[in-house]
């Protein structure tokens, strides 16, 4: 980068954005107490006890990448939907780099339940299963791209139906759609976006999966069968996506919704119950069965959300 280029980038448009930043979580003070707000909700993950053992009832086997940072976000997850749903969860957590001895002493006061799938291991499948000399697109996104772990991670080399979802997820009523996909699942499931954002064009989606693209596709909760996943494809979509159109931090969403748009048979959440970019008002006085804290609405996860499931 040319001395111009550096000038610019750190003496204008990252302070720029900072401001703009600043300015649409609220100014310094809010972001001053929305951060003291995480930190409690930090200290209180804890205290929260191992997950609830609920029966009869069919277990939930929930797939979750998580880390130093998000941590205590994945405790409150998998407490709030045991509780929501009163049953037995199981979680496989998927190492993002960042797991040390103190980040796996946490998750296990989780219980028996947890299996951390620990980053040695999971780069010994990659080697295995989709080595850089054939998958050279898809192993320098799992570099250098985390959120492609997501799928990844959770689905290569595995077999039967997978259910991946975010750690900044709160459920507060009875989801009554997932306890019924985890008795018979009926097809691939997803929830909704608030808007749709897929980071490409939808022709050059569309051209490269064969189908049409279903709209507003948010993969902060998705269920697929892995062995439906062709890696040989899944490469060469990723390759084309970025030679065409640039990296894209959508890169994951999109390639989901078009392995998704395959799929004529697809249990799609209502927005109205499993909510994306819940409104303060909602945060404040929960009416959904699910909300995911993306964007600026984290403000409200941090400040009240997590407040319902530990007082």
């Amino acid at each position: 980068m040319s001395f111009l280029g550096k000038t610019l980038l750190y003496g204008y448009h990252r302070p720029i954005g900072q401001v703009r930043k600043s300015l649409s979580e609220g100014g310094p003070l809010v972001q001053w107490q929305t951060e003291r707000a995480r930190r409690e909700m930090e200290i209180a993950a804890e205290h929260m006890p191992s997950l609830p053992d609920y029966q009869p009832g069919p277990p939930m086997v929930l797939h979750i990448m998580t880390g130093r940072k998000f941590w205590y976000q994945t405790v409150f997850c998998l407490h709030s939907l045991a509780r929501a749903a009163q049953a037995t969860i199981f979680a496989e957590l998927y190492d993002d780099g960042s797991i040390d001895a103190e980040c796996e002493r946490r998750l296990r006061r989780l219980g028996n339940r947890i299996k951390i799938h620990r980053r040695a291991d999971l780069v010994a499948r990659l080697n295995d299963l989709l080595p850089e000399s054939r998958f050279p697109t898809l192993r320098e996104r799992w570099i250098n791209y985390p959120n492609l772990r997501k799928l990844i991670d959770t689905h290569l080399g595995k077999h039967d139906w997978k259910m991946a979802i975010d750690s900044d997820l709160l459920f507060f009523r009875r989801p009554d759609l997932l306890i019924a996909w985890f008795s018979h699942p009926g097809g691939p499931l997803h929830a909704v976006d608030c808007e749709e954002s897929y980071g490409y064009s939808r022709p050059l989606m569309e051209r490269l999966a064969g189908v049409p693209i279903p709209a507003k596709i948010n993969v902060g909760l998705a269920a697929m069968r892995s062995e439906t996943i062709n890696w040989e494809e899944l490469e060469a979509w990723c390759a084309e996506l970025i030679a065409r159109e640039k990296t894209n931090y959508y890169l994951e969403q999109a390639v989901v919704a078009m392995l998704m748009a395959r799929h004529s048979h697809r249990v799609v959440l209502p927005e109205t119950d499993y909510i994306t970019f819940p409104t303060a008002a909602e945060v404040e006085h929960p009416q959904g069965v699910m909300h995911h804290y993306v964007a600026n609405s984290k403000r409200w996860y941090y400040r009240t959300g997590w407040r319902h499931i530990f007082p």
